[in-house]
């Protein structure tokens, strides 16, 4: 299974809006084509992780929609800090998977998290999607298993964005640790390539990765020096799944597009 990650769009409701002088939608676009061009045919499963719509309008929604539908891609969309769920489940509910989610694939599972809350910029999961989340947890074996959640589950070394992480972060590694099949915990918010072991985890159990992805807008940062030396180009993530085979991943990186 190949699993492209997008991240941060910020998307409006006028299709050619600025956000931080950048064309939102065009950048999206070119993220989109430029992860094609790249892996040279679609991925199984595209995963843009929040902060889908940076002024919580409907229109910013359809727009996406209007991207999405024509691709005929499977896609799953988190809801970030910038972000309306209740519109985004009106205009994109039939397109595609929304969090909280488990989506049980042949290769992999894929565990979709909402850690948006009204009004506020950090994220939270709170008790009774904790408790959904250990239900889906049940008997999961080795299986492979990939979490999303928008906000970062820990602090990053940044303190802006440390001060705005997930709330019950450690609530939820606390309930991954034991996971044999965990495979990453997939965020984004953090507009910056972030990588790092799952803190905890036992020598006994394959090791899990936290990764923190670029935003298709602008980066942000970086805490940590991007491998591919781009820091403030538009990014995302490739992960590759195999049965048997330790999760392959990569950074991608592509030039803004043009104003």
């Amino acid at each position: 299974m190949r699993l492209l990650q997008l991240s941060d769009p910020h998307l409006l409701a006028v299709s050619d809006g600025l956000v931080r002088q950048r064309p939102a939608l065009a950048q999206l676009r070119q993220g989109i084509d430029s992860a094609l061009a790249e892996l040279g045919a679609p991925p199984d499963l595209l995963l843009i992780s929040g902060d889908l719509c940076h002024d919580e309008s409907w229109g910013g929604y359809v727009r996406l929609r209007e991207l999405l539908e024509p691709l005929h891609w499977p896609v799953a969309l988190l809801p970030g800090n910038h972000d309306h769920p209740q519109l985004l489940r009106a205009a994109l509910g039939r397109a595609a998977w929304l969090a909280p989610r488990l989506l049980e694939f042949s290769d992999v599972n894929l565990l979709l998290l909402d850690s948006h809350r009204p009004g506020c910029v950090g994220g939270w999961l709170g008790e009774r999607q904790l408790a959904w989340i250990a239900r889906q947890l049940i008997d999961r074996g080795d299986r492979p298993l990939l979490v999303a959640v928008h906000h970062p589950p820990l602090a990053i070394g940044d303190p802006g964005f440390d001060a705005i992480a997930l709330h019950d972060g450690e609530a939820l590694l606390e309930l991954l640790r034991p996971v044999p099949g965990l495979q990453a915990v997939l965020f984004g918010h953090v507009h910056q390539h972030w990588q790092a072991p799952l803190p905890g985890r036992t020598a006994q159990l394959p090791p899990a990765l936290l990764l923190g992805c670029p935003s298709t807008l602008c980066g942000f940062g970086p805490v940590q020096p991007c491998p591919l030396g781009r820091p403030d180009d538009p990014g995302g993530r490739l992960l590759e799944l195999r049965p048997g085979q330790p999760l392959r991943q990569r950074l991608l990186r592509w030039p803004p597009a043009a104003p």
